[in-house]
Formats: structure tokens, C-alpha cells, sequence
């Protein structure tokens, strides 16, 4: 493990960017970037439309660690470029970045009020291919929708079943066990998710630690054990539907988090601005989600 970037994501200040939209995703993501279904006819173009977009981030020139600690990308951008290096490679010797991959292959149906992930066939390899690509840990997500207490024991338990496999790779997994903020009983769902992710980060015994992507709770500081906790390297929240305002208002009230955000991060950047336009709109955003993220 790569001590310096072990140390950023540890206490560095700033937030980690989440550039991981992935095939479900990713139309909804170029639409809200001003590209169109019609603009591409195939999964190749999409991609390459989406990675065009990732890259423009990356290399802004307010993409860098000062503000932006880490950044988690998908599969597929793992396996590119930016600027001619490999797109971890860039990442951290470029811009100060330390890279995550996202590992999961998307959710199951709903059964007792949750989303499990789906069977992650090949994640060893993945996780050899990782390390060779040069990434400092994972992030995979599941959804709980309802306070089921049986459903969310169960959600908690398979990331972190998972999580003990990517640890033997080296990898930090990032478990991302995302309360729906259309819950009718949200807060609920939130009091059980912490008693069953204390009680998993009390038994974790492996040599590398874990992190936890939490969706912003609705009671400030609901999640500071979690954030003490000795088995927990950083905690991060997602957006998850909130718009930028709301986003960064909740994340300031819970001091030791910051933000990993992916819709609130693009939100108002277009494929039809000019780089000027685009690299100033997203030098407000990164300092806006930056101060929220510090603001404890």
C-alpha cells in the first residue's frame, strides 16, 4: 500500500470526487451534461462520451489534492488514459489524486426493504488488475429503502463480507450501504444501520482498514462513532439525490465527514461551455463542496 496516499485519504483536507457512473447510469449523467441519446448509437460511444467528460474534469486545473483527495473511477476508465498516462497513473503522479475503482456489478430486486448487490463473479481478478493499475481501494454499493432491521443486517453483512476479499488484495473497500433519502422512516433506517455497521467495524480483524460512504443523515453527527472508530480509515458522504445546496448544508453538520459526491460535483457543467466557463463553474463547485467538507 502506497503510504502517501494511505495518509491523504487518512487526514488529508478536501473531498474525494465520485467519476464512477457506470452502464445504467451513464445516459442520465450525459443528459444532465448536455449530450443526448441521439449523439451516440452504441455502449462504445456512450463510453467514450462519458470518458471524454471524466478527463475534462480531471485535468481542470482545480482538480488537484489540495482540495480533491481522491476521486473513484469505473471499470472501463481504469482501463484508459488521460493525458496519455493510465487514468490511475494520472490520477495520483499528475494531480495529487489517489484512485478508487468501483467493484460492484450493480443491485439485486428489492427483498426486505433493501438492495443487495448482485453476485460479483471475477473479483479477484479484478482486484489483481487493480493493484497492477495502481489503485488504492474499491467502492461498492448497496441501497437499504425501509427500516427492515433483518434487511439492513443483511445488507451491512455482505459489503462486508466482500470488503474481507478486497482487504487480502492490499485494497481499501469503500462500503457504501446508501439509505435511500425518500425513506418514509429514513431515521430509523439510519439508527439500525449504525448499530449493525459498529458491531461489523468491531469485528473486523483484518491489517487494512475500511471506509464507509454514508448518505448525509438526518440527525447532525448521527454518525461520529463511526468516524472514531479505530477499524474505520474515513468516512464520506454521498449526495444521493440532494441537490449542491442541500448537499453541502447537511454535510457541514457532521463534522469528520466529507463529501464524495457525483451528481452535486457535475451538477451545471455542460459539453457546450467554453473551457474557461467550465474550469471556473468547477473551480466554485470543488470549493464550495471543499469548505462543507472541512467545515468540522
Amino acid at each position: 500500500m502506497n503510504q502517501a496516499q494511505f495518509d491523504q485519504i487518512k487526514a488529508g483536507k478536501g473531498f474525494i470526487a465520485a467519476l464512477d457512473q457506470s452502464g445504467g447510469s451513464t445516459p442520465k449523467a450525459l443528459r444532465q451534461y448536455g449530450v443526448d441519446e441521439n449523439q451516440y448509437s452504441n455502449d462504445d460511444e456512450m463510453y467514450a462520451l462519458i470518458h471524454q467528460m471524466r478527463s475534462r474534469i480531471v485535468t481542470a486545473p482545480s482538480f488537484t489534492g489540495e482540495k480533491v483527495v481522491g476521486a473513484i473511477l469505473f471499470e472501463m476508465t481504469m482501463d484508459r488514459q488521460i493525458e496519455g498516462k493510465p487514468a490511475a497513473q494520472s490520477l495520483w503522479e499528475d494531480h495529487g489524486v489517489v484512485p478508487f475503482l468501483k467493484c460492484d456489478k450493480g443491485l439485486m430486486d428489492e427483498h426486505d426493504g433493501v438492495q443487495l448487490m448482485k453476485p460479483m463473479d471475477g473479483l479477484d481478478s479484478l482486484m489483481e488488475r487493480a493493484v497492477k493499475a495502481g489503485m488504492f481501494g474499491t467502492k461498492m454499493r448497496s441501497v437499504i429503502n425501509s427500516a427492515n432491521a433483518k434487511g439492513i443486517a443483511a445488507n451491512v453483512a455482505q459489503q462486508f463480507e466482500i470488503a474481507k476479499i478486497i482487504a487480502s488484495h492490499g485494497l481499501v473497500a469503500i462500503i457504501e450501504p446508501e439509505v435511500n433519502i425518500n425513506a418514509p422512516d429514513k431515521e430509523a433506517a439510519e439508527n439500525m444501520l449504525l448499530a449493525e455497521l459498529i458491531m461489523q467495524l468491531d469485528a473486523w480483524s483484518g491489517e487494512v482498514p475500511v471506509m464507509l460512504k454514508l448518505t448525509l443523515p438526518e440527525r447532525p453527527g448521527h454518525y461520529a462513532p463511526t468516524v472514531a472508530h479505530p477499524n474505520c480509515l474515513r468516512v464520506v458522504a454521498l449526495s444521493g439525490g440532494y441537490d449542491r445546496a442541500e448537499a453541502t448544508r447537511r454535510l457541514a453538520q457532521n463534522a469528520g465527514i466529507i463529501a464524495s459526491f457525483s451528481r452535486a460535483l457535475t451538477e451545471g457543467l455542460s459539453a457546450q461551455q467554453s473551457d474557461d466557463t467550465f474550469n471556473a463553474m468547477l473551480s466554485d463547485t470543488i470549493d464550495t463542496i471543499y469548505q462543507a467538507s472541512v467545515a468540522g
